[in-house]
């Protein structure tokens, strides 16, 4: 069996650290896995963790008041769900249902957050990995807004 420390190593999301900064990372680190249809959270949770996908497939959904739930974004093996555990009050703001077996790595936000306090040069490095994350996210929005709109450039 693989040590948490290896599969960081492995996700995309933490290449160009090194292994000591992933050391110090899994220690705040778990495997969880989500079964089929399992909701991992709901708006308004404590966003204590987030979670970095090895295998399986994440639903990412809006609750809206007048529509039935809308899938936004559908995450899988490399990509990490949940951000609010970033920053204050650390509650969710979106669902996030598995849509198949899947497992990944959970991260204790609090946990982390202190080590980058302690640590304000691996704290940089995460942020800016986090920031890419974030942009192509918005990328990804923009695209799909001007294909659901079907907006054509002029």
């Amino acid at each position: 069996m693989k040590k948490i420390v290896d599969i960081l190593n492995e996700h995309s999301f933490f290449q160009g650290l090194s292994f000591k900064d992933l050391e110090f990372i899994a220690g705040c680190g778990r495997n969880i896995v989500f079964q089929e249809k399992e909701m991992i959270a709901k708006p308004g949770d404590i966003a204590n963790e987030f979670y970095l996908i090895c295998h399986g497939r994440i639903a990412m959904i809006l609750d809206l008041p007048s529509h039935a739930p809308f899938i936004f974004q559908t995450l899988s093996k490399n990509d990490i769900v949940g951000l609010s555990w970033l920053i204050p009050p650390y509650r969710w703001t979106i669902s996030a249902q598995a849509m198949e077996e899947t497992t990944a790595i959970a991260i204790n936000g609090a946990c982390l957050r202190g080590k980058c306090e302690e640590d304000p040069s691996l704290g940089f490095k995460l942020m800016k990995h986090l920031v890419q994350v974030l942009v192509a996210r918005e990328d990804a929005a923009r695209l799909h807004l001007l294909d659901v709109y079907g907006i054509k450039k002029t």
